[in-house]
């Protein structure tokens, strides 16, 4: 269980669709997932993508009990997500502007462990139902919101070629965490 390179922005694979997991119980499904895993604590992320260590299959990660990344936000069970897709519970999310937000969408701050250092100001949808499957084939669906929910919709994007940067809507809200705390002191607490 080796801890993976994290590939960063730039990297043509983070832009490309993933594949869609074929056949479930595999010992090399076991040992991308245990891979992921290990690689997601070692960067103390919330979530991690098979894409973002060079694999092109829909696999993701997520979940903490105590991450010093996330100190304010609260523990996510950790779960394999194999094929995942998303359900959004609301209104339609396009790009939106501070007066047009929805009571559907919230705006926060995101970072990522290919666009490290950095973060952004980036709408979601509070509210998601989300389905796929475990490695061994079992069926997943949960309805989430807040934060959960943030990091399933941040981890899916991956598998469909999609980083945060291209989510945000005012690129005055993004930048590197020191120049951010600065003028945004909000970006520390939420980090």
């Amino acid at each position: 269980m080796p801890v993976r390179t994290i590939l960063r922005i730039g990297h043509p694979l983070l832009l490309q669709v993933a594949d869609a997991v074929a056949e479930f119980n595999t010992p090399e499904l076991d040992a991308l997932v245990a891979d992921m895993i290990e690689t997601m604590e070692d960067a103390e992320g919330a979530g991690l993508a098979a894409t973002q260590i060079g694999v092109m299959q829909r696999v993701v990660i997520f979940g903490f009990e105590d991450n010093p990344r996330y100190p304010d936000r609260s523990p996510i069970a950790l779960t394999v997500l194999v094929n995942p897709e998303i359900q959004f519970l609301g209104e339609g999310i396009g790009k939106i502007r501070d007066e047009d937000i929805d009571a559907d969408i919230e705006e926060d701050w995101e970072g990522c462990l290919s666009v490290p250092g950095m973060r952004g100001w980036v709408p979601r949808y509070k509210r998601i139902v989300y389905r796929g499957f475990d490695p061994q084939g079992n069926v997943i669906e949960r309805e989430v919101d807040g934060f959960h929910a943030r990091v399933v919709q941040h981890e899916c994007d991956h598998l469909d070629g999609i980083l945060y940067p291209q989510r945000i809507d005012d690129m005055t809200r993004f930048g590197y965490e020191e120049e951010l705390f600065e003028q945004h002191p909000e970006v520390e607490s939420s980090c």
